[in-house]
């Protein structure tokens, strides 16, 4: 079993960075798929980014391409996510999730497919 804790968000002006982190406490966590998702206010919860255990197979949402980067460093147990050129949409409440897989389960981008969830971290952009 693993326990998530986020970090990182804020106020923000549109056009600029924050970098999120996730933390992470248990055994093996180099074997958890990792994600991002994000839920503004009176919206289901949003798909942000995925990361696979091993080769590092990754995920995004169309909208955050090339502006958000998952990345992880197992031996910190520490998921992070690296948002640039930050907009007003991009204003929510984001958690971190994992999920045990071995090394043959596809990447997942549902919700429903993650056992755990953090608390979630604020990011708030300021047009």
């Amino acid at each position: 079993q693993v326990q998530l804790v986020e970090a990182g968000g804020g106020l923000v002006q549109a056009g600029g960075s924050l970098r999120l982190s996730c933390s992470a406490s248990g055994r093996s966590f180099e074997r958890y798929a990792v994600a991002w998702f994000r839920q503004a206010p009176g919206q289901e919860r949003e798909f942000v980014a995925a990361m696979n255990r091993g080769s590092g197979e990754t995920a995004y949402a169309d909208s955050m391409k090339g502006r958000f980067t998952i990345s992880r460093d197992n031996a910190k147990k520490t998921v992070y996510l690296q948002m640039n050129n930050l907009k007003s949409e991009d204003t929510a409440l984001y958690y971190c999730a994992a999920r045990s897989v071995i090394l043959t389960i596809p990447l997942s981008v549902q919700a429903a497919s993650y056992s755990y969830w953090g608390q979630g971290t604020q990011v708030t952009v300021s047009s």
